[in-house]
């Protein structure tokens, strides 16, 4: 039974891949294999870093990611309001399709796995992980099921429970940003009968901005495989998450209530950031020194001295933000005068 860790990743996020990778070395607690699934052919750096790790190792299987983007593409053809949508919005084709290939860790060569969005650092061992994958299919750990059904699902709760049974709205919602799974866990027949729920008209429920997280919702939800969220089953001992919480951080660990997280998902910030942040700017990264200390873990001599940006560039970038606001928010008016 092997296990083992997979992210998606290119150069764009080369600073939080290196930092990832960084804090499972420190604090997985044993040697892991990792699986770096290529999120397009943007790979120089990532594959100069990969040819320095002997437990890394990069997805090469172009016929799984051509599955999975076909699985996809399928899935999104019956929800004609997505279609509408994209099409206005001048996408071709699914809206981020390279998302999807973080499903190939159902392909791939471990039998169990963890897969762990880029933009995540690990804080503590796995092994309980993979215990409580000897008893369930589906293991999450993070607080999605408190937030807005709105967030997964484009639809109402009683449309929800026209598919699927009560006890599993909201409990069963989770990020598709860390989730523990088996190999081939959705295999070709599975998939198959989920394509004919999907095209009998149960697609218009995914959230058409939600990319892969809707459709990953759906697919375990429907599939009816069993299910272990730590933060809701476990909720005596649930610890956080997300990088808006309050940790606090003791030897580069963060804690919360007393007990070390398991990781820290920077979801939402900004590739560029961190970009800004590893040339030496202090951007505001939440939990930046903690980063800094995983990206530069191995090579602490490169590691930048952090000063702030001039007041210009604040100010100039503190515009920028504004107007892409007010600008997203005039098309969102916009589509809403149009429907």
């Amino acid at each position: 039974m092997t296990e083992g860790i997979y992210t998606l990743a290119n150069d764009v996020v080369y600073d939080q891949l290196v930092a990832l990778l960084n804090s499972i070395e420190a604090n997985a607690g044993r040697p892991l294999p990792v699986c770096v699934i290529p999120y397009n052919n943007r790979l120089d750096r990532v594959r100069e870093e990969i040819a320095q790790r002997p437990n890394v190792t990069l997805f090469e299987d172009i016929d799984s990611i051509a599955r999975w983007e076909n699985f996809a593409t399928q899935a999104w053809s019956a929800h004609p309001k997505a279609q509408a949508i994209w099409q206005e919005k001048g996408i071709s084709g699914v809206y981020r399709i390279e998302r999807y290939r973080k499903y190939c860790c159902f392909d791939g060569p471990f039998d169990q796995f963890i897969f762990f969005d880029a933009d995540t650092l690990l804080m503590r061992p796995l092994d309980q992980v993979y215990q409580k994958l000897g008893d369930y299919d589906w293991i999450t750990n993070d607080f999605q099921y408190r937030s807005d059904l709105k967030y997964i699902f484009d639809c109402s709760e009683a449309e929800l429970l026209k598919i699927f049974p009560p006890e599993t709205i909201p409990a069963k919602i989770f990020c598709s940003g860390w989730f523990a799974s088996h190999r081939q866990i959705f295999d070709a027949q599975t998939r198959a009968k989920l394509l004919d729920h999907l095209q009998s008209g149960e697609a218009e429920v995914m959230a058409w901005w939600d990319s892969d997280q809707t459709l990953l919702n759906y697919m375990v939800w429907r599939s009816g495989i069993s299910y272990y969220n730590f933060a809701y089953d476990n909720q005596a001992d649930a610890t956080g998450c997300h990088w808006s919480s309050s940790f606090e951080e003791r030897h580069h660990i963060l804690y919360d209530k007393g007990q070390p997280i398991s990781y820290i998902h920077y979801m939402s910030v900004s590739s560029s950031k961190f970009e800004q942040l590893c040339r030496g700017e202090d951007v505001g990264v939440p939990y930046q020194d903690l980063f800094l200390h995983y990206r530069y873990l191995n090579t602490p001599d490169q590691r930048p001295p952090i000063t702030k940006p001039s007041s210009m560039v604040q100010w100039q970038r503190q515009v920028k933000q504004v107007w892409a606001q007010k600008s997203e928010n005039w098309k969102h008016r916009l589509r809403q005068l149009r429907s």
